[in-house]
């Protein structure tokens, strides 16, 4: 009896070390990073320049792959699929909070756990080097001169590219042939070839292609000057009443499914803030015209529930929402 009684203490205490130990191991395995767009557009260059660092802090590789399609909706599903436990990340851009009102989703970012938004974007508006306007004001006025003729690349309804276009003909009354892509990345060479006209973009993504002199920037979508483009105006000067939209730009940020065990949540936070500290991923970050956010937590979800009120209600003021934003609580910007 006696030394059935040790085997059986001893038993239950191996079995608690080995709970304990794969408690505080984790992650015991790789990770999946789910990235919602492209290779080679700005999501993809944001998550594969910061991750590597994450990495180092977790002492585990995690397995980035581009999961395109339905505005980043099937990456975002296939994670919301995947088992709460840590390891399958998304890593993706503003798109999903404005997947209800859109009708794209059940889910946004209010559904998830914000593990960081690691660095938010400019807009602007690029144009291939031929094209017959340089500024806004002339594109737009081309445009209604010229009705069905500017084609401009699309990555989907509810994308920046949808947004940007929206509120340009909220305020303009002026509307484009718009051609699909997977992404700001194969849009931004298409427009290199001429396939289309015009491409709203985030600076960092189109940057390098500026500077070697393949296209060229007729709109800076904000309130003020941006260093990276000192020769062009913000577009509030030549249309003041963008102004009430302003400043907005894209976000990239990793998420992770609700229920995922606190331990989990806590490491990948701690790994993310210290990878986006990193002087390399700053200065690529500065170089590309992004600005580093950083931030998780209650900090996180009010950023992303003030992005998903003025989002949802631009597209809904423009007409493409299926539903009004008032049916899943979000209130109106004021």
């Amino acid at each position: 009896m006696k030394k059935t009684l040790i085997k059986t203490l001893a038993g239950i205490t191996f079995a608690g070390l080995v709970v304990g130990n794969a408690m505080a191991e984790y992650p015991e395995k790789d990770l999946q990073g789910i990235i919602q767009w492209g290779p080679g557009g700005s999501t993809d260059t944001v998550m594969r320049s910061v991750t590597p660092h994450a990495e180092d802090v977790l002492g585990r590789d995690i397995i980035m792959t581009n999961k395109t399609g339905g505005v980043g909706a099937i990456a975002t599903k296939y994670v919301n699929a995947m088992k709460a436990d840590g390891y399958t990340l998304l890593m993706g851009a503003e798109n999903p909070q404005m997947y209800k009102v859109l009708g794209l989703a059940d889910i946004d970012y209010s559904d998830m756990i914000p593990i960081n938004i690691l660095a938010r974007g400019t807009p602007i508006f690029v144009a291939r080097n031929d094209a017959p306007f340089n500024t806004m004001k002339e594109l737009v006025e081309y445009t209604k001169n010229h009705p069905d003729e500017i084609k401009t690349g699309s990555t989907g309804p509810g994308g920046l590219t949808s947004i940007m276009l929206a509120m340009l003909k909220a305020e303009t009354n002026v509307e484009f042939t718009g051609v699909p892509y997977d992404g700001d990345g194969p849009a931004l060479t298409a427009l290199q070839g001429g396939a289309i006209d015009i491409m709203p973009a985030v600076l960092g993504a189109a940057i390098e292609h500026i500077k070697a002199g393949r296209m060229k920037v007729i709109g800076l979508v904000d309130t003020q000057a941006n260093d990276l483009l000192p020769e062009v105006a913000p577009i509030t000067e030549e249309f003041p009443s963008f102004n009430k939209y302003l400043p907005w730009g894209p976000f990239f940020g990793v998420f992770i499914k609700q229920g995922t065990p606190d331990e989990a949540v806590e490491k990948l936070v701690d790994a993310y803030t210290k990878a986006a500290e990193q002087p390399d991923f700053k200065a690529l970050m500065d170089k590309r015209g992004f600005s580093i956010m950083n931030v998780s937590g209650d900090e996180a979800k009010q950023f992303l529930e003030n992005y998903r009120s003025v989002s949802s209600w631009i597209v809904y003021d423009a007409g493409f929402a299926k539903h009004s934003p008032e049916e899943f609580g979000i209130k109106r910007p004021e």
